[in-house]
């Protein structure tokens, strides 16, 4: 007995830390639920004394949050998609093709990783200013279409693949596109949906630069919409529990459906020199 007594207590504090990470989000869900006010009661209710959907109706009915969870589906899908075949090209490029100055340029941009991203804000947004793209969605999707970092996860992936695989598919006259699409790809799937996962959060919860380059209310993003209801809406803490569900309940339903390939993703990648 003694000898289990350590696993017993670290299976109890481990139970104990995700008890306390899920308590928010429990109430989180459980205050959308509740009727008005009761969400502000002291000491905080965990379960609502009479459930109701109408602050999720309200949602929908009167705040246009339809229109906003579309314009984040599109943005988040269109930025996933053009960043996967961005940086997927560009990571084979770095970790299989030779070409002079790779190995300076990929560890230039490396270097660039601890750079924080608020700096380049305001060039980013001249440059968008000049090319007449402000208040659109592509002034939204163009900054997440490439990043160091997933150029980075992807070439440590692509190191892996034989190199003998891809001289034998040249040698039978295989070209450089075909090569890619059809053998690269399928090999660096597990870390293409970890990689794409990653970037659809990111663009679906980014609220900063949407809410930087977007000025037409009709083209807001959830979390800018959301944002937005506060002021309207500040004494409505079911409302906004419910809108922060509706916000959070796409990721983590897309989680759980990817979440075998994120794991073997992650675990390859961790096994990469």
């Amino acid at each position: 007995m003694t000898r289990r007594a350590p696993t017993v207590v670290l299976h109890a504090a481990l139970l104990a830390g995700a008890a306390l990470t899920m308590l928010p989000l429990w109430w989180m869900v459980a205050a959308s639920f509740m009727p008005g006010g009761e969400a502000n009661s002291f000491p905080p209710r965990l379960w609502p004394s009479r459930p109701t959907v109408a602050h999720y109706a309200a949602l929908f009915d009167r705040l246009n949050v339809a229109r906003y969870a579309a314009n984040s589906l599109v943005v988040a899908a269109v930025t996933t998609a053009i960043s996967l075949l961005v940086n997927s090209m560009a990571g084979y490029a770095f970790a299989k093709l030779r070409f002079a100055g790779r190995d300076r340029i990929f560890r230039l941009l490396v270097a660039a990783l601890i750079i924080p991203g608020q700096i380049g804000m305001l060039p980013l947004f001249l440059m968008l200013k000049q090319l007449g793209l402000i208040n659109t969605y592509w002034a939204v999707i163009i900054p997440g279409m490439a990043s160091i970092f997933g150029i980075f996860l992807v070439r440590q992936y692509a190191l892996s693949i034989p190199d003998t695989l891809l001289d034998a598919a040249r040698i039978d006259g295989a070209g450089e596109w075909r090569i890619y699409w059809e053998l690269v790809l399928p090999s660096c799937r597990p870390i293409l949906v970890t990689l794409g996962l990653f970037t659809f959060m990111g663009a679906w919860n980014d609220f900063l630069w949407p809410l930087i380059v977007l000025t037409d209310s009709d083209m807001y993003t959830l979390p800018v919409g959301l944002a937005n209801l506060v002021g309207e809406h500040v004494q409505d803490t079911e409302l906004m529990m419910a809108g922060a569900v509706l916000t959070v309940l796409p990721v983590v339903l897309l989680f759980l459906a990817l979440q075998r390939f994120y794991i073997a993703g992650v675990m390859s990648g961790s096994l990469k020199e």
